[in-house]
């Protein structure tokens, strides 16, 4: 993310150290948003799709702490990259049968080497109806500030241009590989023709990014809820973990009544797909989707509402 401080900008003596977006905190200062039938909270279920490289290219940047397997192992990984490919070949359907009973439309955040690789899940996603956000190049390719722009911009480009290819439309959102960007990808994103991005988790509605051209809007995701970063890097126990989304649920719920609230959940079918996990989902949807005053809906329903809904910052 953007590491140059100017602290000389007045929006910059409160607490922000970048220009992507006016400081705005969710009090009375920032005017009530209204979702579709006066629901007091939307709810998001993002889908990834993102395949694992049996060997990964030279140059590219992987996190080191990478989720799947027993931790990186020597070369060939079968392990983590079995894991992995357990949510391409398994864990997908018996999430969307989830969201399905439920009535939850999903958000499928796919890179670009499933698009090109798994034409099974690619007509699976199409039949459906599926919307479909880009997700990079594959999840051992993040985005960093090690990339020149020209690198960057290719590396988007190439993202946005396997996905219409595949899907006979070009994607609206963006997740990048484990949230990555530089100081750049805001308005490169934006140049490429994306309108939101999930990268961004310091809020619970919608904002706008200041992007040079285009228009670009932040969807946040709620980090703690990301199941890689309950179940695997904190090791939460599943139990635990339901009642997390309930917890938060309800707390937005309540909150809710007075100014509308965003709950976007992300799920990785390697991890919540297996049949342990999958009752969790089940029974936190069902929790959810049961309640008076709940909008369900995919990235870009979410984020055309808020554009057309927002009143002006006070």
């Amino acid at each position: 993310m953007p590491a140059d401080r100017d602290y000389v900008l007045p929006q910059l003596r409160q607490g922000m150290d970048h220009q992507h977006y006016d400081w705005s905190p969710l009090n009375a200062r920032r005017p009530a948003l209204a979702w579709p039938d006066g629901a007091r909270v939307a709810v998001c279920v993002v889908v990834n799709l993102e395949h694992m490289e049996w060997s990964r290219p030279a140059g590219a940047y992987q996190v080191p702490n990478l989720a799947g397997g027993y931790g990186q192992g020597p070369f060939p990984d079968v392990t983590a990259w079995s894991h992995r490919e357990y949510g391409h070949r398994v864990g997908i359907f018996r999430v969307l049968e989830a969201l399905d009973t439920y009535g939850v439309k999903p958000t499928i955040a796919m890179d670009a080497l499933t698009a090109e690789h798994y034409p099974f899940l690619v007509r699976h996603c199409r039949a459906r109806g599926d919307e479909i956000i880009g997700h990079g190049i594959s999840v051992n390719r993040m985005i960093t500030s090690r990339m020149s722009e020209e690198d960057e911009r290719e590396y988007i480009r190439a993202s946005v241009e396997s996905l219409t290819r595949a899907f006979g439309t070009a994607p609206r959102g963006w997740l990048g590989p484990e949230y990555g960007e530089s100081p750049r990808t805001p308005g490169l994103l934006a140049q490429a023709g994306i309108r939101y991005v999930c990268d961004w988790v310091n809020d619970e509605q919608p904002y706008p990014l200041k992007v040079a051209q285009g228009e670009l809007c932040a969807l946040p995701i709620s980090l703690p809820l990301d199941d890689v970063n309950a179940l695997w890097d904190r090791r939460i126990d599943i139990d635990r973990y339901g009642a997390m989304i309930k917890e938060t649920f309800d707390v937005l719920y309540r909150e809710g009544a007075q100014n509308g609230k965003l709950l976007v959940l992300h799920l990785h079918p390697w991890l919540i797909g297996q049949p342990f996990r999958i009752g969790c989902l089940e029974d936190a949807l069902s929790y959810i989707t049961r309640r008076e005053g709940v909008w369900t809906a995919t990235g870009g329903e979410i984020v055309d509402w808020y554009r057309r809904a927002r009143p002006a910052v006070r």
